[in-house]
């Protein structure tokens, strides 16, 4: 092994020389990022159930950088989550991902969703989003999923030491306790409240951060996320990173005509109509900075599972609508998919003898329009 280089001239080196030279090298480093005023991501976290995010809109976070070894290397960034699990899963909550599902194919061999296949070798985790299961669960640990951008959390029943997986909350850590009340309220809390309920007292024992609840449990105002829209279901919103929905109103007169719902508005601004019944989890879905990473390369992109788009001015005329011709003109049309189907200017996609009938309002659109900078 060579020894590293020092200077070696017949005078003795300064003392600046030798502190340069004997200053360990590193090839990363955590950099101080000002949140873009194109998305005030940091902002939307600040709440209880997030208590570590800072207040302010000179809010900064930290993020990791690279010494540019590589071209790889100059631009990746890398939110730091030193509290992640360094080890394999627990197997027997997964299954091997193999066969069709990673060349996006169907049951029957053809192709569904385009621009995928090869990838890392993964497995899927199965996680529990429905939380049928009473009592009290133990957070054993927080684990990176390679299938979703959401954190998931392995936790353990008190009682019966049954593991399963969920959606970790944002600020959720190792020995959390989380409990699911979608059974009923437990008997020995009704008895500390004096055998009635009461909504002030409810809220203050059951509204924790992981805690899942009947969303009519929930006081107006919370923040919550893996939202379901029936009694009998899983979650189906709110499930990817950073997301969360906001509970808006709700009766809680059961004889009233609509007592059957809540009324929820997800974070693109659409506002609808959710069972009373269906599951929510308080807090906000964890690994918010997810959308400052940088991959940095290409062939991450490729790890990941995700082979390139072409676009359609660059194929030739039989293979898109956009193709042909010389220089990369498309020919004097719309947008249009490689099927025809239009792709932007608004264009609708449900029939309007079938309209969504739980929606309340709709999300904020363009329409075609370009939107100022105040979002109007």
């Amino acid at each position: 092994m060579l020894p590293s280089r020092l200077w070696l001239g017949r005078s003795s080196p300064c003392l600046n020389c030798l502190s340069r030279y004997s200053q360990a090298r590193t090839y990363a480093s955590v950099v101080e990022t000002p949140p873009s005023n194109g998305q005030e991501n940091v902002d939307a976290v600040i709440s209880e159930f997030a208590a570590r995010a800072t207040k302010g809109k000179d809010t900064t976070f930290a993020i990791r950088t690279y010494k540019p070894r590589t071209p790889g290397l100059r631009h990746l960034r890398r939110p730091i989550y030193d509290h992640l699990w360094k080890g394999r899963p627990f197997l027997a909550l997964t299954i091997p991902k193999k066969g069709h599902g990673l060349g996006g194919r169907n049951h029957y061999g053809r192709v569904t969703v385009r621009h995928r296949g090869g990838g890392h070798k993964r497995r899927i985790r199965t996680v529990d989003f429905s939380r049928l299961t009473p009592g009290k669960h133990v957070v054993d640990r927080i684990e990176h999923d390679p299938g979703r951008s959401a954190h998931i959390a392995l936790i353990t029943h008190s009682a019966t030491g049954r593991k399963s997986y969920i959606i970790a909350a944002e600020g959720m850590r190792a020995g959390d306790p989380v409990e699911s009340y979608r059974a009923g309220i437990p008997q020995e809390l009704l008895e500390s409240m004096g055998g009635v309920v009461d909504p002030g007292m409810l809220a203050a024992r059951t509204a924790s951060r992981g805690n899942c609840l009947p969303i009519h449990m929930v006081p107006v105002g919370s923040l919550v996320y893996n939202v379901g829209s029936r009694a009998e279901r899983g979650a189906v919103f709110c499930r990817s990173a950073g997301t969360y929905a906001t509970i808006i109103s709700k009766n809680d007169d059961t004889t009233a005509k609509d007592a059957r719902f809540v009324t929820v508005r997800l974070q693109s601004g659409e506002v609808r109509k959710v069972s009373r019944d269906a599951c929510a989890t308080i807090g906000i879905a964890s690994n918010a900075l997810h959308w400052h990473r940088q991959l940095g390369k290409a062939g991450r992109k490729r790890w990941l599972g995700i082979r390139p788009t072409v676009r359609g001015v660059a194929m030739n005329a039989k293979d898109h609508p956009h193709g042909g011709g010389r220089g990369k003109s498309k020919g004097n049309v719309h947008s249009v998919s490689p099927w025809g189907t239009l792709a932007k200017s608004g264009y609708k996609t449900r029939h309007r003898n079938n309209p969504n009938r739980w929606m309340v309002a709709d999300r904020p659109r363009n329409q075609g329009k370009r939107r100022t900078k105040s979002g109007t």
